[in-house]
């Protein structure tokens, strides 16, 4: 469209605007005749190519964004997210680190109409998708699809990163600083109850994230499990493609209904949080992960316009198992019987399950590592997470060993940064804060690693200014 093409000049011409000092000036490493990469960024999500752009605003261009999908297929918007709009309001900005043609807005206006906007609620998923696509085009992020990480290695000051395409070829890259920007699952893996996983095949029941074939559910009876707005999505799809019956049932007594999120979308909490003392910081945590995120007003109406649904608080799943052709639920208040189940329980916090972090997983200081809570203010989850530096970098439970300085060259911008460093990665309201401090935090290490070379360069630096001692030619 000829509007967005216009709209993409314009933000080139803005960037030239204010382009002052973000001239690259790192310094280039090779090994053995092989370029090394500054950073290498894991995931061509939203955090991922945000991340790159951040780097480029601070001088570092020597950056590649790795991802495992093929092209089309990053992030959740255009694969297993089902909501049909931004669970966020439409004035939360990230992508665009502050830049105003680069904005959501921006790039709606120029697609739709100003007054599509003032009409717009929220913006849909599949909107959200098509501008972080025109955001990396417009910024010509350095993606490469295809390449899942494998393997994690270091190599006298480096990172060997090993890569394996679709079809099974390998390629090994290295770097000197790597930013993990996999998502709301990249610090462990999703969580399906093992009274699930070990009683039931896999037939008959998928996790949200996972590919379902919900034309195959016509007319089907469906258990959904989960209190959040991702189970809610996956029934509300259920029901639209012609379920029979859907029930969710939730452990809770009653569905959440208050959105922290809502709270921490402040210039204080989002720029500041990592900041403050560790028990201050967890008491925030428990409070936060204590409320959970509901779903959607809009979400719980498209679900309850049904007649055939029904949701069930305070009636957690305690047993499963098959009866023939039906899966039979046991729960506090008797049995239910399915034909499929959807289970929505998120995900779990755990290195080691992940492909990119398991080669040093059990070296990695997590908070329960590292922090005893008060009495009665415990917390196995918080306690799982990392316990991030200052800058989102992975710390060593043992400064001795020999994979400290690794971890310190690693940089967590996952949904597992959340209780050291507050809203970043894997959301869109702290993105543009998140973003801001991974970037300098990266700049900072990068120059301070090299200030003897920086050094030897002004030492070595003769251009000239004042070329002339003669008085002007009038």
């Amino acid at each position: 469209m000829e509007a967005l093409a216009a709209l993409s000049e314009r933000v080139r011409e803005d960037l030239a605007k204010i382009r002052y000092a973000t001239g690259n000036w790192s310094l280039t490493q090779d090994r053995d005749g092989e370029a090394v990469l500054d950073v290498a960024i894991i995931g061509a999500g939203q955090g991922g190519i945000t991340s790159c752009f951040g780097l480029r605003r601070q001088g570092v261009t020597n950056v590649q964004v790795f991802e495992k999908a093929a092209k089309g297929g990053e992030g959740p918007w255009a694969t297993f997210a089902r909501m049909i709009t931004l669970r966020t309001p439409r004035h939360v900005t990230g992508p665009d680190l502050g830049i105003p043609s680069l904005t959501p807005q921006s790039w709606f206006e120029a697609r739709y109409g100003a007054q599509a906007w003032e009409d717009l609620d929220k913006i849909s998923r599949h909107d959200w998708q098509a501008y972080l696509d025109w955001v990396r085009q417009t910024l010509d992020i350095p993606v490469v699809n295809d390449q899942e990480l494998v393997h994690v290695g270091w190599d006298e000051g480096l990172l060997r990163l090993t890569f394996r395409n679709a079809a099974g070829q390998e390629t090994v890259r290295l770097a000197r600083r790597m930013v993990l920007a996999t998502g709301i699952d990249g610090g462990g893996t999703w969580h399906v109850p093992s009274f699930i996983s070990e009683t039931l095949p896999k037939s008959v029941y998928a996790h949200t994230h996972e590919d379902i074939d919900f034309e195959a559910l016509k007319g089907k009876r469906i258990g959904v499990l989960g209190a959040g707005a991702s189970a809610f999505d996956n029934a509300a799809t259920a029901l639209e493609k012609g379920a029979g019956r859907v029930d969710l049932c939730l452990r809770r007594a009653k569905i959440p209904a208050i959105n922290p999120y809502r709270w921490m979308e402040n210039a204080g909490f989002l720029a500041h949080f990592s900041e403050l003392p560790d028990l201050t910081r967890w008491r925030f945590m428990r409070q936060i992960y204590s409320l959970n995120q509901p779903p959607p007003q809009d979400t719980f109406w498209r679900c309850r316009r049904h007649e055939n649904f029904a949701f069930h608080p305070g009636t957690p799943w305690t047993a499963t198992r098959m009866d023939g052709d039906e899966i039979v639920v046991t729960t506090p208040q008797g049995e239910m019987r399915f034909d499929f189940l959807i289970i929505g329980t998120g995900f779990t916090i755990d290195l080691s399950q992940r492909p990119e972090t398991r080669d040093f997983a059990s070296s990695v200081l997590l908070w329960r590592d590292h922090f005893t809570p008060p009495a009665g203010e415990d917390s196995a989850l918080l306690g799982s997470h990392p316990y991030l530096g200052a800058r989102f970098q992975f710390l060593s439970k043992d400064k001795a060993d020999p994979k400290a300085p690794m971890l310190a060259a690693i940089y967590n911008f996952t949904f597992g940064a959340m209780p050291s460093m507050g809203l970043s990665g894997a959301s869109i309201s702290g993105m543009r804060f998140g973003v801001e401090k991974l970037a300098r935090g990266i700049a900072r290490d990068l120059f301070v690693e090299d200030g003897d070379r920086h050094l030897a360069s002004l030492l070595a630096y003769d251009t000239e200014e004042l070329v002339s001692l003669d008085p002007p030619v009038l």
